[in-house]
């Protein structure tokens, strides 16, 4: 299973607000932190705003701050909600499938079996555990903020 950059750069945004609550976050403390393009942090901000996930402030001393506590984050309503439907393989969305095999197939059985438990472990995630290790992160990523060091590339 790959998920996309976008869930990928959203969890960022989410854990950086995190290590970083009850301060303010920026967008451009997000693209320098992980080395990430502003017009997708923006975006994802956004979104992730409207979901009620992120409180944001526009203006001068605008960004962005953690909309309720992490502990009530749990990373595969975040993963739903920036990935859309999961699907896997054709058959897993009717409006698309040419799949003959729709219904006996045991494959596509399989892999919604793998996607159902993808998505349970997400499920027992919260942003809080992502954020657990607080120190190590924060240790890593001030070098980053002090602009002593290049940015932390994108996870392949």
């Amino acid at each position: 299973m790959k998920l996309t950059s976008y869930s990928n750069y959203a969890l960022r945004s989410l854990q950086l607000a995190a290590l970083k609550a009850p301060d303010r976050i920026r967008v451009d403390d997000v693209v320098r932190v992980h080395g990430l393009a502003r017009p997708h942090i923006v975006k994802i901000v956004h979104e992730l705003g409207r979901a009620g996930y992120l409180k944001t402030l526009r203006g001068r001393g605008g960004g962005f701050l953690l909309a309720k506590p992490p502990g009530e984050i749990v990373i595969g309503d975040v993963i739903r909600l920036t990935e859309g439907p999961l699907d896997v393989v054709e058959c897993f969305n009717p409006e698309k499938n040419t799949c003959p095999l729709i219904g006996i197939c045991k494959l596509s059985l399989a892999m919604q079996k793998a996607t159902h438990a993808f998505l349970a472990v997400l499920d027992d995630l919260t942003l809080a555990d992502i954020a657990s290790n607080k120190g190590e992160l924060l240790a890593r990523i001030a070098p980053i903020e002090d602009g002593i060091v290049a940015p932390i590339r994108k996870a392949r």
